[in-house]
């Protein structure tokens, strides 16, 4: 497939993308190659291919959500340097 100088121009708009001429013909001629390989998958037979969601077959192992035991707030606060009554004090951040 063939593309031209405005169809780059376009493209390196809308990635906010500043290019010279230099680098116009070298993405024009980078993009005909991409493109060249993508026709070549359309030479493939995928008649009984399913179409893939994910790339790897391994699902996601999740444990149990369930209501442990945590801190209180007295005990979390036991060892701060800096504390308010119900909170941790720390520097002021700009």
């Amino acid at each position: 497939m063939k593309i031209d100088k405005n169809t780059v121009d376009k493209i390196a708009h809308l990635a906010r993308l500043k290019l010279s001429d230099a680098e116009t013909e070298k993405m024009q001629s980078n993009m005909e190659q991409i493109l060249s390989w993508m026709e070549k998958l359309n030479e493939l037979d995928t008649t009984g291919v399913e179409p893939l969601t994910h790339m790897s077959q391994e699902v996601n192992v999740f444990r149990e959500d369930v209501v442990g035991s945590h801190l209180s707030k007295e005990k979390a606060l036991e060892n701060a340097t800096f504390k308010d009554e119900n909170f941790f004090r720390v520097p002021k951040i700009i």
